[in-house]
């Protein structure tokens, strides 16, 4: 694909929905009710879970996903144990915040 072309959805297959509150020291609701949680600052004392170990959690889960699916198509027995250990990092630059991900 070059650089100049964006990448067309034939299909949309799930959309996941929330609602949060209160930014990164609030709550984020699920519209199915699966996830109902209290959110807090990275290093903070509250109680809570930050967006990054959410990503963290998110992209590694995705990844054995597409692990199984890679494992399928060479009829390859992928294990139940299979784990990703993920790191998602909120970086500043110039007075800019991005994430990183390893």
């Amino acid at each position: 694909m070059k650089n100049n072309q964006t990448l067309q959805a034939e299909k949309v297959l799930y959309t996941g929905k929330t609602h949060t509150t209160g930014g990164r020291e609030g709550f984020s609701k699920s519209s199915d009710n699966q996830l109902d949680i209290k959110l807090s600052t990275p290093g903070g004392t509250e109680p809570g879970t930050n967006p990054e170990q959410l990503f963290a959690a998110g992209w590694s889960a995705c990844f054995i996903g597409a692990l199984g699916i890679a494992a399928r198509k060479r009829k390859i027995r992928l294990s139940t144990e299979t784990a990703v250990d993920a790191e998602v990092d909120l970086c500043m630059s110039d007075d800019a915040y991005f994430y990183r991900h390893d």
